[in-house]
């Protein structure tokens, strides 16, 4: 079977889509109603039950908490392609992204740390990756994890 054009650029970046983990709980990794896709909360899953976890400030930097949205940029990006039936090619945009920051009391680089997901959006996607969005600072997350973010695309 041909790659499509998203698969391609996928490897052109040298990204390789990781496995659907099974929810945690009480939960589906993505609802569709009509033609948007709504994907759960994710984050940064670096094993099966492993996650990148810490206070971004204090634990963890904003420079390495940006790597940890990319990751989960990614792993949105496998949730997806489960849901699509393997076709990445079927999303036409990306609508919204809210990214959370597990971060201290003073820290305010929420959106340079969610730029890691977004710019991976748009290295993917192009244009159609372009996205409105929120990125906000959270007192703390499941697990200690450092960003958990979610996306609502549109699909065919």
């Amino acid at each position: 079977m041909a790659k499509n054009k998203i698969d391609q650029r996928l490897a052109e970046l040298g990204i390789e889509l990781p496995d659907l983990p099974a929810p945690v709980a009480n939960y589906v990794p993505s609802v569709r109603a009509g033609n948007l896709l709504f994907l759960s909360g994710q984050g940064p899953r670096v094993g099966v039950n492993e996650f990148k976890h810490g206070k971004v400030g204090a634990d963890v930097s904003a420079e390495g908490a940006y790597q940890d949205a990319r990751l989960v940029g990614i792993q949105l990006l496998a949730a997806a392609k489960h849901a699509l039936d393997g076709d990445l090619s079927r999303v036409k945009r990306v609508v919204k992204v809210l990214g959370m920051v597990n971060g201290t009391p003073d820290f305010q680089k929420q959106p340079q740390v969610i730029n890691g997901c977004s710019d991976l959006l748009v290295e993917v996607f192009g244009d159609a990756g372009r996205h409105a969005r929120s990125a906000v600072g959270m007192g703390s997350l499941p697990n200690n994890i450092t960003v958990e973010i979610e996306a609502i695309l549109e699909v065919e």
